[in-house]
């Protein structure tokens, strides 16, 4: 019989040595640092070894420790590997896809049909939700963000990048109150969005109208929306003027549903990224959905520089 210390304490010690940090690890593992040292401590009075050299602010693998962590790591993988192939739906089945709303509704909602024909054994489930949701707890295979892809323990792909311009609805553009310069806005119905979390990197009225060179505006009146899409829809049906990403609007302004007062656009750090965990990837559904989106993103940039 196989004799083995605690899985726990092996875990502990994988995930601190491949950090290097007690903390870290303690985050990935979701227990406290205080946890990760006890379970070190533990491992290291049954190997009769020690593993690190606790400094002041640091850690440092000893030989034997640093020896063996490839070995360990490995032995996770195989290990993760073999859980995998254990479960029935991991190949085909349901797909759970957690997107930010805005995303699904004017971007991947229109591209499914093509997905469903490519992968007919495969059943999305779309969660839209303006917040992440945890992967294993809530069974997400993978997420959709608009962020600054700031995810070291996950697998993150780069979806495209957001800019940001005002729209509104050519019936409104055609009226009585011209629209020639940014200050020309101030005498139309402005409509808000409340970005939540990402409220400091994503423009608002008061950043668009600094950036083109309006400083003296005091207050802007205007509905507000805690949804980007629920804006866009407004603009369309004349109610007023958003400030919204390229993305969400481009079949909008290709139908000519909507059209940019200014040929101006103000780009932002954050982009749409794919996210999940690493060993996720080795799921046949979450790889099909992940380069297919990938793919459509690309023939989205060529047909822009086409036109």
């Amino acid at each position: 019989m196989r004799r083995f210390p605690q899985l726990n304490s092996l875990r502990a010690f994988e995930a601190a040595a491949r950090w290097l940090s007690f903390s870290k690890a303690a985050e990935e593992l979701h227990v406290t640092p205080a946890a990760v040292s006890q379970q070190i401590r533990q491992l290291e009075d049954y190997l009769g070894v020690t593993l690190f050299h606790r400094m002041t602010r640091a850690v440092r693998l000893t030989e034997e420790a640093r020896a063996a962590l490839p070995l360990m790591t490995e032995g996770f993988d195989r290990l993760a590997e073999a859980v995998e192939r254990l479960t029935v739906t991991q190949e085909t089945g349901l797909l759970t896809v957690n997107t930010a709303p805005t995303f699904a509704a004017t971007w991947l909602l229109q591209r499914l049909p093509d997905f469903s024909e490519k992968y007919p054994d495969i059943d999305l489930r779309l969660d839209a939700s303006l917040v992440p949701r945890d992967f294993e707890r809530e069974g997400i295979d993978i997420s959709i963000r608009l962020s600054q892809g700031d995810y070291p323990a996950l697998y993150q792909a780069r979806i495209f990048g957001e800019e940001f311009s005002p729209v509104c609805s050519a019936e409104l553009l055609a009226g009585e109150r011209p629209l020639q310069v940014p200050v020309d806005l101030t005498q139309h119905r402005l409509l808000h969005i409340d970005w939540g979390e990402l409220h400091e990197a994503v423009p608002d009225w008061p950043m668009w109208f600094k950036a083109m060179g309006v400083n003296d505006i005091k207050s802007i009146p205007g509905p507000r929306f805690t949804i980007e899409s629920m804006a866009i829809e407004a603009a369309i049906r004349g109610n007023g003027i958003a400030l919204v990403s390229h993305h969400a609007v481009a079949e909008d302004l290709k139908a000519g549903r909507l059209v940019k007062p200014f040929d101006l656009a103000m780009p932002v750090d954050y982009s749409y990224w794919m996210i999940c965990p690493h060993e996720y990837l080795r799921r046949a559904k979450v790889k099909a959905f992940r380069d297919w989106v990938l793919e459509q993103a690309a023939d989205d940039s060529l047909a822009a520089v086409r036109d």
